[in-house]
């Protein structure tokens, strides 16, 4: 028994030496204190999920502009399901999801951190007449999958995030 343990722990003691984390778990240190989330609409799965994993990260999100150290201006979020694939009798066999995330961050200067960027994803499900309800949840469970993978595509971002250079 104590033989199989040696090994177990020596894998971990690796993984922990390399950086690895669970997913899920923040490594981020964000570059700023504050931050102001701006979007059209408020009460996005997205946002309220990007919310979570800045304050996991340490900052703070702030009710106003004047009151962030840095404004992340969502400008777009749209999520859009197109058919990949028909069969030979004309029904859907395949659809791709894709989902865009345009968004910029500026400090309260209007200086750019993040000029105008967007964040493209797409996955491809397989679709079933007679399995209806289950690939209606796996495309629910798509569409988790890849709002979180935007989330963590973002906080790399603001992670990198700067203040502009000034010139001499």
């Amino acid at each position: 028994m104590r033989m199989r343990t040696i090994p177990i722990m020596l894998v971990l003691c690796m993984l922990s030496a390399c950086g690895f984390h669970p997913r899920g778990q923040s490594s981020f240190e964000l570059p700023f204190q504050t931050l102001y989330i701006q979007s059209a609409n408020v009460y996005t799965p997205f946002i309220a999920e990007l919310k979570r994993a800045v304050q996991a990260a340490g900052a703070q999100i702030a009710e106003s502009p004047d009151d962030a150290q840095l404004t992340l201006s969502i400008v777009a979020e749209k999520m859009d399901k197109k058919i990949l694939s028909l069969s030979g009798a004309g029904r859907v066999r395949e659809y791709q999801l894709h989902y865009v995330v345009s968004f910029r961050a500026y400090d309260q200067a209007q200086q750019e951190w993040i000029a105008p960027a967007e964040v493209a994803l797409q996955r491809t499900f397989s679709y079933e007449d007679a399995q209806i309800l289950a690939k209606e949840r796996e495309e629910i469970l798509l569409q988790e999958h890849v709002r979180s993978d935007a989330v963590q595509q973002i906080m790399r971002r603001l992670n990198r995030a700067r203040p502009p250079q000034l010139s001499p």
